[in-house]
């Protein structure tokens, strides 16, 4: 990467992004503390105020769902490849539409904490398990997306300092993660929700107003805008035809769709999203909920694609990408070029606490697994009191949160975005086919619960350790060695299917559960248990 202090922010832009920074930390610190739960109850640390208006818990929703990857990276992608990135935004906004119209409203009726919660109501006789089963596929998909969060806050920190020293790099992952602790330990369900309002808020004002001075500069002509685009991209209307990234074979192809598969699938099964839906205090502030959640992901994915579109008119393709190949600098040159220093340091906070809302969302429901899942019902067998289960889940966020700072160090080089994609698999792969499994297939076993876990968790690890990802191509982990013999970076096209196939196995195989229990399970899905 290019050293870009002098192309991206200068020295004033620098110093003020890191007041801004300063100040929102210490604000949302301070309203952590006195939102967090001052009674040993597990109810309000996992769960929160259940009594939010529609718009906070879809704002909340929102925080959860839209990373700096959609900030940074989709923008980037739209600016480099045009059309194919602007299709590649169309799943991420897609992918609501499944959790609104199939997920939401029967998960939340039948879950309590956890989908733990749920499976377990469906297989009480096996319960212990599959609650293991689902805390550690949970943990997978949360420390992956949390390292992928740790890692892009290098990544940022880069645009501004150039390749950072081993010393910078551990300063800001150390100062990153304490904070995640600080915000998920200490705040637990309440805390994060505040955050994630206050970083949706932020997110949609940001890059709305971003939009609107690029829609303004073109005096709101879309044609012109995309005229503009394609002129400076160097590839003339080729960058707004489809092929620049996706498509130009059949292997691009289905690693475009597999990696849409896994988004779109993969969102429903995320545990921080998860938990966000069981939330609301009823089903109708949930439905409600969600369709705010939705209307805000399409505005921000919308913005997202004009910010590309206008960073390549306005910069320039060729310097988008000899600043930063990735493309993850394209949001911050537009913003220098647009209004100077002071929008670079508002765009540039807003991406670092993007980073942090949505590290402490995942660090929350890793934590709550296990300590709920895991401690609670498999290891204390459901005598553990709320006290000692509360004391459990904030030390588990701890340890999670320092487990995923080596580990973000370790995993530097990597692409952030790569990372993110594979919690999303394995989402898909494995929590998916359960869940799906649990609330609409009366015949579902345990047998079926855990094949589709374990073997969706451990094929999509495999079959990425055997990619590109890792061996065999310049910007892989290891580029010098060659062992990938599965061509897709990302591998929801096939681990997706096998998740779903293991499952129906498993449960084929199998002797069915206790009479009755899916009857139960089945009204409370759709009546609820208010």
């Amino acid at each position: 990467m290019v050293t870009t202090a002098a192309v991206v922010a200068d020295r004033v832009s620098l110093q003020l992004t890191f007041l801004l920074f300063l100040g929102v930390v210490v604000v949302t610190l301070f309203s952590v503390l006195l939102t967090a739960p001052h009674r040993d109850e597990i109810d309000e640390f996992y769960l929160g105020n259940r009594t939010m208006t529609p718009l906070r818990n879809g704002l909340a929703m929102c925080g959860d769902y839209v990373s700096v990857a959609t900030l940074l990276g989709s923008t980037g992608l739209v600016a480099l490849t045009g059309y194919d990135g602007l299709l590649y935004l169309c799943g991420t906004a897609v992918a609501w539409m499944m959790v609104l119209l199939l997920i939401a409203e029967p998960l939340r009726n039948a879950g309590r904490f956890t989908l733990g919660d749920t499976v377990a109501l469906r297989m009480p006789a096996r319960q212990r398990s599959v609650r293991l089963a689902v805390s550690l596929c949970t943990l997978a998909v949360a420390t992956l997306y949390l390292v992928a969060q740790l890692v892009g806050s290098v990544a940022l920190l880069t645009q501004f300092t150039g390749e950072p020293s081993a010393a910078t790099k551990t300063l800001c992952v150390v100062v990153i993660g304490t904070i995640v602790i600080v915000y998920a330990a200490l705040g637990g369900m309440p805390g994060a929700t505040f955050i994630q309002i206050v970083k949706a808020v932020m997110l949609v004002a940001g890059v709305g107003v971003t939009a609107v001075m690029v829609l303004h500069r073109y005096h709101w002509n879309i044609g012109a805008l995309l005229t503009a685009a394609a002129d400076h991209s160097g590839m003339g209307t080729r960058f707004l035809e489809p092929g620049l990234r996706y498509g130009a074979g059949t292997t691009s192809t289905l690693d475009f769709f597999s990696l849409q598969l896994a988004i779109v699938l993969g969102l429903a099964a995320l545990p921080h999203v998860m938990m966000r839906l069981l939330a609301p205090r009823s089903s109708s502030v949930l439905r409600t909920s969600v369709v705010w959640a939705t209307g805000l992901v399409g505005f921000v994915c919308l913005a997202a694609g004009v910010l590309g579109l206008g960073a390549t008119a306005v910069v320039g393709r060729e310097t988008i990408a000899r600043t930063d190949h990735t493309g993850d600098a394209a949001v911050l040159l537009l913003a220098h070029a647009l209004g100077g220093g002071l929008l670079t340091a508002l765009l540039s906070c807003l991406a670092f606490v993007t980073l942090l809302a949505v590290a402490a969302g995942l660090t929350l429901a890793a934590a709550s697994s296990l300590a709920h899942d895991l401690y609670g019902e498999v290891i204390r067998k459901g005598r553990a009191d709320q006290s000692e289960e509360l004391l459990v889940a904030r030390l588990a966020a701890a340890v999670i949160g320092v487990l995923g700072m080596p580990l973000a160090l370790v995993s530097w080089g990597a692409n952030s975005a790569t990372l993110a994609f594979l919690a999303f698999a394995i989402a898909a792969s494995a929590l998916l086919p359960t869940l799906v499994y649990t609330l609409f297939w009366r015949r579902f076993t345990a047998t079926g619960a855990l094949l589709s876990l374990c073997g969706g968790l451990l094929c999509s690890i495999l079959l990425v350790v055997f990619s590109p990802v890792v061996s065999s191509t310049p910007n892989s982990l290891y580029p010098s060695a060659d062992f990938a013999w599965f061509p897709l970076q990302n591998p929801g096209i096939v681990s997706i299917p096998a998740g779903f196939l293991l499952g129906w196995l498993g449960t084929v195989l199998s002797r069915p559960e206790v009479p009755g229990v899916y009857e139960d399970f089945e009204i409370r899905a759709l009546v609820g248990a208010e």
